[in-house]
């Protein structure tokens, strides 16, 4: 068994490492908001939309995650999520991807509360929608 650990997930945006500026990585699935549904979606259950939530700390440097929203929002960008870290897919550790669309937060985007501790930074929490169902990836 490969129980997914809440320490080793790697997550790339548009080809680029985006770890070490997220805390938190979620896919998310949930029922469509359609007024139109083919009878292909209702036989399967219904159509489902995919997002990826992200925890991701405020970085107005050019090329950070952040930035990414501030300066590309509604712009396409391949995703991959790799919940056990590891470098290669396989049939036990897979990866999942997919592009999602770019979107800015309905919420804080820069700034936040103070706090004393030295180490602790703003955060921005963003949910942003999957083109498709992402893939899984075995190999």
């Amino acid at each position: 068994m490969a129980a997914l650990g809440t320490r080793k997930l790697t997550l790339s945006i548009d080809g680029d490492n985006v770890t070490p500026e997220v805390s938190s990585a979620v896919i998310s699935s949930a029922e469509t908001d359609s007024d139109f549904v083919s009878f292909a979606d209702a036989a399967a259950g219904g159509g489902r939309t995919y997002t990826l939530k992200l925890t991701m700390v405020q970085d107005t440097e050019t090329g950070s995650l952040w930035d990414q929203i501030w300066s590309h929002a509604g712009q396409d960008v391949p995703v991959t999520v790799r919940p056990h870290g590891n470098a290669a897919a396989s049939a036990t550790l897979p990866h999942f991807t997919g592009a999602v669309t770019i979107t800015e937060p309905d919420g804080d985007l820069l700034g936040g509360e103070a706090d004393a501790s030295t180490t602790a930074r703003f955060t921005t929490d963003v949910e942003w929608t999957f083109l498709a169902k992402p893939t899984r990836i075995t190999a």
